[in-house]
């Protein structure tokens, strides 16, 4: 060809056909089929300059949409997926495809039984574009998006500002490899030699069904696993044994309540002193602890109100985990009193002066506010001295400070 309009036209043709093809096209190529025309365009680093290719938009075809089912994935989100009569798309079968989120299906008015536009983004992944309107069946209704888990019967999670909806059950299947691996994590129970690869062995061998099954195993039962043995299975109920003296700020982390990270599981250790504390205590009790907001308020009263949650506590108790924690505040001699510590200190470190300070019911601040009670200034205090002086914050020496605290020193 030589006019431009005859090489659009074959490529529009090659595309039109391309499903009677007894092999998959996604494109076309269009070359100068003259050698020396060619050495004379020449290339870039990239590409000749005597050639060009064309790709076609992927193959869009209609069928139905037969139900909507939905998987559970190891986060606990719950994700919809559209049934299918079966389509050929590029070269493949399709009868499934996402249908991501709530949202999608709202945004799209996805129902079941509507005749839906399905193609495969990229050739690969099959996507529903919408459905058509003037299939739609007169009984169709808006689907909505289960208030349960499907795999464990646990109230789903869902907030209208987020697009996911999650299970909130403490020991739901689908979660489970997930929820151990929080579990045992550093940060949380500390159990050494326990990874993913040994978890997944356990929850495979049937040994493992919720965090509580790890104090329930024994040494002949983790040995015959792949990549232990006898040394390693001794080792890994050693270390499970270990984290049942863990303080219970380890096991409020570990629960893997929501919202509730490693700072808010301190700070719920050291209030209430007890797990048992912490779930028996009223709203307002854990909404007048400071930096304990709504949403985690919200997070504690849904999870100690499930049957899984509960069942989970109780077979931990009987395992032998401790409850417990240091109650840190052991005084209201600094309650509502904020305090800056500024400069070098020398009588005590800067972590001994606001433990102390916590352990007194203040808080000890990083910044100087007009809501900053006084302000301690060790030596070379700096910009923060200056602006306790510029607003009037009394200043304490050291000694001063640790005066006003010695009364109460045990």
């Amino acid at each position: 060809y030589t006019d431009p309009k005859d090489i659009e036209r074959e490529i529009q043709h090659m595309g039109d056909t391309r499903g009677e093809l007894d092999f998959d096209i996604d494109g076309a190529v269009v070359k100068v089929n003259d050698f020396a025309l060619r050495r004379a365009l020449g290339s870039t680093a990239k590409y000749p300059r005597w050639a060009s290719a064309y790709k076609y938009p992927p193959e869009v075809k209609e069928t139905i949409l037969r139900d909507i089912i939905i998987t559970v994935g190891r986060t606990g989100v719950l994700t919809p997926n559209a049934v299918l009569d079966p389509v050929q798309l590029a070269g493949t079968t399709v009868s499934r495809a996402t249908l991501h989120n709530r949202d999608f299906i709202r945004e799209k008015d996805i129902r079941i039984g509507d005749t839906v536009r399905v193609r495969k983004a990229g050739e690969i992944i099959p996507e529903i574009l919408g459905y058509v309107p003037e299939k739609r069946p007169e009984n169709t209704v808006p689907y909505e998006m289960p208030k349960v888990c499907p795999v464990c019967g646990a109230p789903v999670f869902e907030d209208e500002d987020e697009a996911a909806i999650r299970c909130t059950g403490a020991e739901c299947p689908a979660q489970l490899l997930r929820n151990l691996m929080h579990f045992v994590s550093r940060d949380a129970m500390d159990i050494d030699g326990c990874g993913q690869a040994v978890l997944q062995s356990l929850i495979d061998a049937g040994l493992v069904h919720s965090a509580a099954d790890l104090y329930t195993l024994r040494e002949e039962q983790i040995e015959p696993l792949e990549r232990m043995g006898k040394k390693s299975a001794e080792n890994l109920i050693a270390a499970i044994e270990k984290s049942k003296s863990n303080d219970l700020s380890r096991l409020l982390f570990a629960l893997g309540i929501r919202h509730i990270g490693q700072k808010a599981a301190k700070t719920l250790s050291a209030t209430f002193g007890s797990l048992d504390a912490v779930l028996d205590a009223t709203e307002q009790q854990l909404t007048d602890i400071r930096d304990i907001g709504g949403a985690i308020v919200q997070s504690i009263e849904e999870w100690r109100g499930q049957e899984q949650s509960k069942h989970l506590v109780e077979r931990l108790r009987e395992a032998g985990v401790n409850f417990q924690g240091e109650q840190l505040v052991k005084s209201d001699k600094l309650a509502g009193k904020t305090i800056v510590l500024t400069g070098t200190l020398t009588l005590f470190t800067r972590k001994q002066a606001t433990e102390r300070i916590e352990q007194l019911g203040g808080r000890a601040s990083g910044s100087v506010s007009k809501k900053t009670t006084f302000v301690v200034a060790g030596e070379n205090a700096g910009s923060k001295l200056k602006k306790a002086n510029e607003l009037g914050i009394p200043v304490l020496t050291e000694q001063e400070f640790q005066d006003l605290i010695q009364e109460d020193k045990e």
